[in-house]
């Protein structure tokens, strides 16, 4: 079997991978170092012509799927697809696709408190459901062969800040389930790894990049967060917390000990936004020992 030295376990030439929300972000600067490892590429997204990767021998092994990842319906006929153009084989899968809609309890429409759980957590549950078969199959019938399981979170899933209850509540759900998945897999697949990304501030069209002609200078650009995913991967990490240009590791580690804070010393939720705990709640994650 032909090894990248530099690349994890499962990112070897020959393997296959699937990438949801891939047509842009990073889904996309995934799909982009997966195939220059010589991995074949499918990438699912619900727009696929707002990709940038256009025909070319470096694209020669990257594949599309037009399908919208809340709809179970879709998630067959994608593995029937991957029956089809990978005959079955699936070492990578990453469940990047999202999105972010407005939700507040002021407004007493629910569609979009609905249709972000359908996308974000849905889209997950269904991804894991229906292709982890697929995956722990390839591992099991083809020696040495690794597999991964990628699934994108959001800090806003572990520190809770407020303004928008769905989406947070929507990727603190998927930690959770990528957790279990990680520990289920431990025991019965150890040769699939799993993975939580969170990016931090991220240069796409999701956090605001759309109509922006240049990358602000706290964010990073998306093919930083899959250098840091790869590292976490090579050192056998299942939270890969991206850091940005503006907030360290260190950091992060403090604004989530803070947070747990509030659930373990009962005090007010959200404690870290609250203006009567504004100066106390800095002062605490300064002092923090980490």
């Amino acid at each position: 079997m032909f090894t990248t030295p530099s690349a994890p376990a499962a990112f070897q030439k020959g393997n296959t991978a699937l990438i949801t929300g891939g047509a842009s972000g990073i889904g996309l600067a995934l799909a982009k170092r997966l195939l220059s490892y010589g991995l074949r590429v499918l990438i699912a997204d619900k727009d696929i012509s707002s990709s940038s990767l256009s025909s070319s021998p470096e694209t020669k092994d990257l594949l599309t799927f037009e399908m919208d990842v809340s709809n179970l319906e879709s998630w067959t006929r994608l593995k029937s697809h991957i029956d089809d153009v990978f005959h079955g084989q699936l070492n990578v899968l990453a469940l990047n696709a999202g999105r972010y809609l407005p939700t507040s309890f002021s407004n007493s429409d629910p569609t979009n408190f609905y249709e972000t759980m359908q996308t974000n957590l849905f889209g997950v549950i269904n991804g894991v459901t229906t292709l982890l078969p697929l995956v722990q199959a390839t591992v099991t019938t083809a020696k040495d062969a690794k597999g991964a399981i990628i699934i994108t979170g959001s800090k806003q899933g572990i520190t809770n800040p407020p303004a928008n209850p769905a989406y947070n509540a929507s990727k603190a759900a998927v930690k959770s389930l990528a957790e279990h998945l990680s520990f289920d897999l431990a025991k019965d697949h150890p040769n699939v790894s799993v993975h939580l990304l969170v990016p931090g501030w991220t240069f796409t069209g999701m956090t605001g990049a759309s109509g922006q002609k240049e990358k602000p200078k706290g964010a990073w650009w998306p093919e930083q967060v899959v250098d840091y995913l790869e590292e976490k991967m090579k050192e056998g990490k299942f939270y890969a917390i991206c850091p940005d240009n503006d907030v360290t590791e260190d950091m992060d580690k403090r604004r989530m000990v803070w947070a747990m804070g509030d659930v373990v010393e009962n005090r007010p939720p959200l404690t870290r936004w609250r203006p009567e705990w504004k100066e106390k709640a800095e002062e605490g994650i300064n002092k923090l020992d980490i």
